[in-house]
């Protein structure tokens, strides 16, 4: 059995992620998930904790699927040197790959870099490149719910919080939207299945089982 680590957002918990959980242990995975504290400990501690579990794992696969911060702590982690961890794929929900419109909103209000935190420089920059030697897969919301569509200037289509544009990224395998929210990715169905998939074939036209909508 190959093992799945999952890995929240900003402002969350791993109580989030329990219906994605389930559904990939339902497909045949073997999951856990990994609490980080977002804003007052930011990403490289828990870069740093991930790449530990990593190694310690017992199976010779290890995937990672996070969504929005999430997604670039994973793929922080697997940018170590790829002898050090064992190989595995990444699918990212809903990531602010090229740095997030809404972020940069919050940080220009009185206190709103604060209530980013230690994430905030990750958040407002995103990631240059992809790491490389792993197989990447993102899926993107495009229902737009959110506060995010209040406070920062989004461009279309978008979930309410990161942009469609936000989650591309030089490097990545392949990309698909859903019809779902920011929040609403990780109740999506749809979502779930499509990640089970990438995660066994390394691509979103294989899915372990058909997708249903959100």
């Amino acid at each position: 059995m190959e093992r799945v680590i999952l890995l929240h957002g900003i402002w969350m918990r791993g109580v989030t992620l329990l219906p994605l959980a389930r559904r990939l242990r339902a497909a045949g995975y073997a999951v856990e998930t990994i609490d980080y504290a977002s804003v007052l400990g930011g990403v490289e501690p828990a870069v740093r904790r991930l790449r530990l579990r990593m190694r310690a794992a017992r199976e010779d696969v290890v995937h990672l699927v996070g969504h929005s911060l999430g997604s670039l702590v994973a793929l922080k982690a697997a940018a170590d040197d790829p002898a050090t961890l064992p190989p595995g794929r990444i699918v990212c929900i809903g990531p602010p790959l090229r740095g997030s419109a809404v972020a940069r909103s919050l940080a220009a209000l009185p206190g709103g870099r604060w209530l980013l935190g230690r994430s905030a420089d990750v958040l407002l920059e995103g990631l240059d490149a992809c790491p490389r030697g792993r197989e990447i897969g993102v899926v993107a919301g495009s229902l737009p719910l959110g506060l995010g569509a209040v406070i920062g200037a989004l461009a279309a289509p978008h979930d309410g919080t990161v942009s469609v544009e936000e989650t591309r990224l030089d490097g990545i395998a392949d990309h698909r939207i859903v019809a779902a929210s920011h929040t609403g990715l990780l109740l999506c169905a749809e979502a779930a299945a499509l990640a089970a998939g990438f995660l066994r074939h390394g691509r979103f036209d294989a899915p372990d089982r058909a997708a249903r909508a959100c």
